[in-house]
């Protein structure tokens, strides 16, 4: 063991999703080093626990995992369970950490955040739930980087971490692990493979874009391998640490190739996309998009139909940014829905007490009880499934949804990389008004009620306060504000417009053209153009 001197590094504190920095940044000397000993620090020491460790593929992450395996030994860890290559999806390190009952795990990930020299990375410890650590474990991992003056790394070669097996590193066994496996494994309990591999025997297409990032080996062995669809069905299956110059989000602005495809002449059947790190989705059938908030409740309505869920749903989980769809889906199945700040942690408590079986969020992430994470390829999965058990495409899924739920018009426009200053500016603006805008009409609408959101979890009573603006008006449409903790640059202000029609007539306009009023009056009422200099969004989902 050696000992290393060491001071600390400001603004090391992790958001909703760990700690993301430009890779330059954390290459710099100790900085991953001192965020990797606060962490172990923070929860107590890792001495004879068992940890998993694994990422995306991204650019610095070999590198980084070979210093995290070095600390972990150094830090007398009994055991560290990583994915070959020191690959794992976030989803499979997820499941790997309950599987093997795991005390925590290392995901080296900026999910979907580009990557390269001169990008994105991230690094977030998952506690023995699988989940992502608490609000309490990330602010004490903070507090410990800012009074950190040392930290203890193995002086040793790397490990070869493309080879299967166990080798010693110091007193620490390393067990390296096919990161796909048990992950694969898992689905084929959740969902009815049979069922899928005749619908792909019988000619159903599927795209499958992996966007180079890491759902590449989890995709072709479950659709191509396990379920028989044609090879070629995954497009950019192989995880590259650039993702091949992608920005590996699964929207429809960054998977263009796959709506073009999908809206395009003899298009597949069902297409669908993931993002760096697997835990996000996107689900296009030919010629229809899938808002995730749709998907969503579409999910929560259908799931008794996949053999993992066949005893029905304990209750549904949204994030408040994301429609309220899933509300509706649940209020027809007499079950519970719970409305909670962004960021899968918060579904945690829920799930581990039991409330919740089925969790989304309006970012494109969706997931079940299965693991603590939001899954891509679950969802996939469970289209595919709902698909085989109703003989029908998404399209008409989804217009049988809209007759019997009514539609809840959605959007998302992100204003990324603003000042923050700027971005600040305006929501305190915005807060200092709140409570004059009961009444107040504009564009047609007229606003219900306005509030800065807070929960209180209903498990451990914990408060969370601050988590975004909502302006309600009569009717049910509303607004929806908050910056996002997932960027490394400046601020990404994210406004949510929603708009509900009952049905049955008005069910199939253009999105855009449903929300015009509330997109006027949110503009109105903030200001968000004129304030931030910007005259349209930079990404609309």
């Amino acid at each position: 063991m050696t000992i290393h001197q060491t001071k600390p590094f400001d603004g090391q504190k992790p958001g909703t999703s760990g700690l993301r920095k430009k890779t330059p940044v954390f290459m710099q000397p100790n900085y991953l080093e001192n965020f990797i000993q606060s962490t172990f620090d923070a929860i107590g020491g890792v001495a004879a626990k068992t940890l998993v460790l694994g990422g995306d593929g991204r650019y610095f992450g070999q590198e980084a995992a070979q210093t995290i395996l070095k600390m972990a030994a150094a830090n007398g860890a009994a055991r560290v369970i990583v994915g070959q290559g020191a690959w794992l999806s976030t989803p499979a390190a997820s499941n790997l950490i309950r599987v093997r009952k795991a005390d925590g795990g290392i995901i080296l990930s900026a999910s979907h955040n580009p990557g390269g020299p001169n990008e994105d990375f991230g690094v977030k410890y998952n506690m023995a739930n699988g989940g992502p650590a608490p609000e309490s474990v990330t602010e004490a991992i903070y507090a410990r980087s800012q009074e950190i003056t040392e930290y203890r790394k193995l002086d040793a070669p790397d490990v070869d971490l493309a080879a299967l097996g166990t080798v010693k590193l110091g007193d620490t066994t390393v067990e390296v692990v096919d990161p796909v496996a048990d992950y694969a494994d898992l689905m084929e309990t959740l969902f009815d493979f049979p069922a899928i591999r005749a619908l792909f025997a019988g000619g159903f297409r599927m795209r499958m874009d992996s966007m180079c990032a890491i759902t590449g080996p989890y995709a072709r062995e479950i659709f191509e391998n396990r379920l028989g669809a044609a090879p070629g069905t995954v497009a950019h299956g192989t995880p590259l640490p650039d993702f091949g110059g992608m920005h590996p989000d699964p929207n429809p602005t960054w998977a263009h190739e796959l709506m073009a495809e999908m809206t395009g002449e003899n298009a597949p059947d069902f297409g669908a996309a993931s993002d760096g790190d697997g835990d996000r989705n996107m689900i296009v059938g030919r010629g229809i998009y899938v808002s995730p908030s749709d998907s969503l409740a579409v999910i929560a309505a259908n799931a008794h139909l996949a053999k993992g869920y066949k005893a029905g749903l304990k209750g549904v989980a949204r994030s408040m940014p994301t429609s309220a769809a899933a509300d509706r889906v649940a209020a027809k199945l007499g079950i519970a829905c719970y409305e909670t700040p962004t960021g899968w942690k918060f579904f945690g408590n829920l799930l581990d007490a039991g409330r919740v079986t089925v969790c989304g969020e309006e970012s494109f992430g969706t997931g079940s009880d299965h693991v603590r994470e939001k899954d891509g390829v679950w969802a996939i999965l469970m289209w595919l499934n709902i698909i085989a058990a109703r003989g029908q495409g998404v399209a008409e899924i989804v217009a049988d949804h809209f007759r019997t739920y009514g539609r809840n018009y959605y959007s998302r426009h992100d204003y990324e990389a603003l000042p923050k200053d700027v971005a600040n500016a305006m929501l305190d603006d915005l807060r200092g008004r709140l409570t004059a805008l009961k009444g107040v009409s504009t564009n047609g609408l007229t606003i219900e009620s306005a509030d800065e959101f807070s929960y209180t979890d209903p498990v451990d009573g914990s408060v969370s306060a601050h988590q975004g603006f909502r302006i309600l008006f009569e009717g049910g449409s509303r607004a929806v504000l908050r910056l996002s903790g997932t960027g490394t640059e400046g601020a990404t202000l994210r406004v949510y417009y929603e708009r509900y029609v009952p049905g049955p007539d008005g069910l199939a306009e253009d999105p855009q053209e449903a929300l015009a009023p509330v997109i006027a009056a949110a503009e109105d009422l903030v200001g968000i153009r004129a304030k931030s200099g910007r005259p349209e969004p930079d990404v609309i989902t």
